[in-house]
């Protein structure tokens, strides 16, 4: 059930493949859900700015039924994003949401 959704103005992310691959290890283990639950997405070459600026940058959006600690997850979505696409991490924001297991469909239901 956790999603992350990384959009970026990078034309074409350096081994895609190898970053939502990861991104999807990383996301587990920071979150302690099972991998086979993380879903990720990366869309690049999205028209974008940041400070007034098209420098590359990105937006990621990370959802999840509890789990979520942005203090100590930043850091390391950070490193993993810049490291695989050459964006500073000056121009990363990052989204945190926690989302009701009621609100969440899979497999013909909900999770709560």
């Amino acid at each position: 059930m956790p999603l992350i959704q990384i959009s970026t103005s990078v034309k074409s992310v350096i081994e895609s493949d190898s970053l939502q691959k990861e991104v999807s290890k990383l996301i587990s283990k920071l979150t302690g859900k099972p991998e086979s639950y993380v879903m990720t997405i990366i869309k690049s070459d999205s028209q974008m700015t940041f400070a007034g600026s098209d420098e590359p940058c990105c937006f990621i959006n990370l959802k999840s039924i509890g789990s979520l600690k942005p203090s100590s997850m930043s850091e390391s979505l950070c490193e993993l994003v810049s490291s695989k696409t050459n964006i500073e991490p000056d121009r990363i924001y990052i989204e945190f949401s926690d989302v009701k297991a009621s609100h969440w469909g899979f497999n013909n239901s909900t999770f709560g």
